[in-house]
């Protein structure tokens, strides 16, 4: 016969071991929804209905690569908004600190500075990304997305690959000066 006292402690431990898992696990990964069409055809591929929940992509976000920010071209990550710390975004990185980009629109070209990155949205006619503010810090990158974990069907890997030419991508010359 079980024992009111031996479930209480089996319940008690095991939302102790979860909370402790749940800590160290979201230390070093964590699952985050991906709202809306900037980052399509990667990402939410499809127009949201109101079942969003369950057919919006959510994505695995790897943290390790914070420990020495180690970051290349084409990653997705997930990072802070320059403007407001509590908005997260998910772009892809297409420059690196001590490259040129061009600045669409315009004739200018921008040298991306030291401790800072390019982000772009893969659907650039949807994106609020670098276009927009600039540069941002890799301080402000809170993670890179690694898997795409739902909707089932879509479960898989992200291609860290820019889209093919005609994927929604427009590609900007990063100009490289010798």
């Amino acid at each position: 016969m079980v024992t009111p006292s031996f479930l209480w402690n089996v319940c008690k431990s095991s939302f102790t071991f979860g909370l402790i898992g749940l800590t160290i696990s979201d230390r070093f990964a964590s699952i985050v929804p991906v709202r809306g069409l900037s980052m399509s055809p990667t990402l939410n591929p499809h127009e949201s209905t109101s079942l969003g929940l369950f057919t919006d992509d959510h994505v695995l976000v790897e943290k390790r690569c914070l420990t020495n920010y180690k970051f290349s071209h084409g990653d997705v990550v997930v990072f802070c908004s320059p403007s407001s710390y509590k908005e997260k975004h998910i772009k892809r990185i297409t420059a690196m600190a001590g490259d040129w980009i061009s600045v669409p629109y315009s004739y200018d070209a921008v040298k991306i500075p030291e401790g800072h990155c390019w982000v772009e949205g893969d659907n650039p006619t949807n994106s609020l990304d670098s276009r927009s503010f600039g540069p941002i810090p890799v301080g402000l990158i809170r993670g890179r997305v690694t898997h795409i974990m739902w909707p089932p069907q879509r479960v898989g890997k992200v291609d860290t690959r820019f889209p093919k030419d005609g994927e929604c991508l427009v590609c900007y010359c990063i100009i490289i000066f010798l």
